[in-house]
C-alpha cells in the first residue's frame, strides 16, 4: 500500500488530493479531525496528564473543537507546559512541504515569494518534502528582551546585498519563530513576560491570520494553531497580558494543583526519578512514606505562612521524593542492604529539595524557610499517621515510654541494628503490622514501618522528644486537642546522623 511518504513531486501531491487518499486542510481542522477521532476510538487524549480528566482535559478539548486559540492560566507545577507539547499528538504523522522553505510552506499554495517562483519554473515536477509531527511544534518562553525581530522577523540587509535585491522586497526577510511556525503549533510560556509591543505584534495573527515585517507590505497568511500559558501572579509581579489580545485569545482555561493525595502519589510516581537501574540497591517505597512525602505540598499549601499567590509546585514532591529515596541508597549502602527503603525520618534530608519550592509570607520570612519546612513535615507526618493510628491501640506502647523505657536511634542505623534496639517496646510490632507491613517482610521495609510508627506518635504528641532534655513522655496525650498536630508545633530534631531517643 502507498503512503503519503512515497509522494515525491507537486503532481503526485495535487493527484492524491484530488482522489481524496490524501486530505488538505488547516491546522485547527486537522487538529479538530484527529481530535474527534480519538474520542471516537477511547483513545487517550494527553499522555501523562494526571487529574486533569474531569476538569482541564473536557475545556481544552471544547477549545480544539471550536477551533480556538487558547491559554491555560494557572501557578506553577500545574503541567501547563506538558499540556500544550501534548498537543503535538493531535497533529498528523507527516505533512507535504516545500524543501529547505523556513516557513514550511505548501506545496499546492506557497505563500513566500522564493517558494511561488520555483513552482513556476519547475511545475509538477517540483520536489515535495515531508515534515514529521514533532518538528511541527515550536515552543518560546517568554522573557523581557525578546523582540519582535525574534517572534515575527526583520529584515537581512547581508541577504539583500548578495542577491542584489531591494530591502523591500520580500525575498530580504529573516522569519521569526512565528513564521517558522506555519501549519504548525505555535506555545509561548509566561505570555506576560513578553513586552506589551511584542504582544501587539501578535494581534494579526490571531484576528486575520497574518503578519507585517518591518513595515513593509509584505503579507504572510500564516496558519498556525497558537496556545499560552500564564500565571496569574505575573500579572502584578511582572507584566500583564494586554487587554486586547487577551479580547482575541479563544479560550482562558484556568489549571490546579491534585485535589487529592492519591492524584498527587501518581503523578510523583510518573515524575521521580526512583527506578535508578544502576549498581545501587533497589529502592522500595512503602505507601506511608509515599503518602507522607505527598502530604507535604498539601500542608504547604494551606499554611497561612506560605504565599498561595505564589503556589507550592507539584514539583516539590517529585525532588523531595528523589532526595528520600537517595538517602535511604546511602544508608543501604553503608549497612550494605540488598534493597534500599526509605523512612519517614528520610524525609527530612529532603529539606534543601523542599525550602526553594514555596515562597513564605512576611511572618513564614521571620521564622525562616528551613523551621517552616520542619514544621510542614511534621504536620505531614501527624496527618498521615492519623490515618493509619487513629483506629489502632497504641496504649501500650506509649505506656512502655510513659514507665520510662527510651530509644537510642538514628536515621543513619541500619535495618537489623534499628529492629534489635526496638524490638524492647512491647506492642510496637503489632502497630508496624497493622499498619500494613506484612510480618514476613524483609528488615528494610519492617525498619521503615517501625520508624514511622515511632515518628507517627510523636507527631500526634503521644510521645515525646527534645533535643535538650532527650525524650521523654509527653503529659496527658489522649486529652490533647487534635489541632495541636499541626503547624506550629516545637519542630523535630535534625537528622543526618543525629541519634533520637523515645521514652
Amino acid at each position: 500500500m502507498r503512503t503519503p511518504l512515497d509522494i515525491s513531486t507537486l503532481g503526485e501531491l495535487r493527484t492524491a488530493i484530488v482522489s481524496g487518499s490524501l486530505p488538505r486542510r488547516t491546522v485547527h481542522q486537522e487538529v479538530r479531525d484527529n481530535l474527534i477521532r480519538k474520542l471516537r476510538t477511547g483513545e487517550e487524549l494527553f499522555p501523562g496528564i494526571i487529574g486533569y480528566e474531569d476538569t482541564v482535559v473536557p475545556q481544552v478539548v471544547n477549545a480544539l473543537l471550536s477551533q480556538h486559540n487558547f491559554i491555560l492560566l494557572g501557578l506553577r507545577g500545574q503541567a501547563k507546559t506538558r499540556m500544550l507539547r501534548a498537543l503535538a499528538t493531535l497533529l498528523d504523522d507527516y505533512l507535504p512541504v516545500m524543501p529547505g522553505c523556513e516557513i514550511n510552506d505548501d506545496p499546492i499554495d506557497p505563500i513566500c515569494g522564493a517558494c511561488r517562483a520555483r513552482v513556476a519554473a519547475e511545475g509538477d515536477a517540483t520536489a515535495v518534502a515531508w515534515l514529521p509531527r514533532d518538528a511541527r511544534y515550536i515552543e518560546k518562553l517568554a522573557t523581557p528582551d525578546v523582540t519582535i525581530a525574534d517572534m515575527v522577523g526583520d529584515i537581512d540587509p547581508i541577504k539583500a546585498a548578495r542577491s542584489g535585491l531591494q530591502l523591500s522586497s520580500e525575498l530580504t526577510m529573516h522569519y521569526g519563530l512565528l513564521p517558522r511556525a506555519n501549519r504548525g503549533i505555535f506555545a509561548i510560556n509566561e505570555l506576560p513576560d513578553l513586552a506589551g509591543k511584542i504582544q501587539v505584534g501578535l494581534f494579526n495573527i490571531l484576528q486575520e491570520g497574518d503578519v507585517q515585517i518591518k513595515g513593509y507590505p509584505v503579507r504572510l497568511p500564516l496558519d498556525v494553531l497558537m496556545a499560552f500559558t500564564a500565571n496569574p501572579e505575573d500579572y502584578t509581579a511582572r507584566g500583564k497580558i494586554i487587554t486586547p489580545l487577551k479580547d482575541r485569545i479563544g479560550s482562558e482555561i484556568r489549571t490546579h494543583y491534585p485535589t487529592g493525595r492519591s492524584q498527587a502519589m501518581t503523578i510523583t510516581a510518573q515524575e521521580a526519578w526512583v527506578s535508578r537501574d544502576d549498581e545501587a540497591p533497589a529502592a522500595e517505597v512503602p505507601a506511608f512514606v509515599a503518602e507522607v512525602v505527598e502530604e507535604i505540598a498539601f500542608q504547604a499549601r494551606q499554611d497561612r505562612r506560605v504565599d498561595k499567590r505564589s503556589g507550592v509546585s507539584q514539583r516539590l514532591p517529585i525532588s523531595a521524593m528523589e532526595n528520600v529515596v537517595s538517602n535511604a541508597e546511602r544508608r543501604a549502602l553503608s549497612a550494605d542492604e540488598p534493597v534500599s527503603v526509605p523512612r519517614v525520618t528520610d524525609v527530612y534530608a529532603a529539606l534543601p529539595s523542599i525550602t526553594g519550592k514555596f515562597e513564605l509570607e512576611y511572618e513564614g520570612e521571620l521564622k525562616g524557610a528551613e523551621a517552616i519546612a520542619r514544621e510542614v513535615i511534621r504536620a505531614a507526618i501527624a496527618t498521615v499517621a492519623d490515618g493509619y493510628l487513629s483506629h489502632l491501640d497504641t496504649q501500650q506502647v506509649i505506656e512502655w515510654f510513659e514507665l520510662g523505657g527510651s530509644l537510642q536511634v538514628s536515621d543513619t542505623m541500619g535495618a537489623d541494628e534499628l529492629l534489635s534496639q526496638t524490638d524492647q517496646v512491647q506492642g510496637l510490632r503489632d502497630l508496624v503490622y497493622a499498619a500494613g507491613v506484612a510480618e514476613d517482610a524483609p528488615a528494610p521495609l519492617l525498619a521503615s514501618g517501625v520508624d514511622f510508627v515511632l515518628e507517627g506518635l510523636y507527631a500526634l504528641k503521644r510521645i515525646g522528644r527534645s533535643e535538650e532534655r532527650g525524650y521523654q513522655a509527653t503529659e496527658e496525650p489522649a486529652r490533647r486537642p487534635a489541632r495541636e498536630t499541626m503547624l506550629g508545633d516545637e519542630p523535630p530534631v535534625p537528622t543526618g546522623g543525629k541519634k533520637r531517643y523515645y521514652n
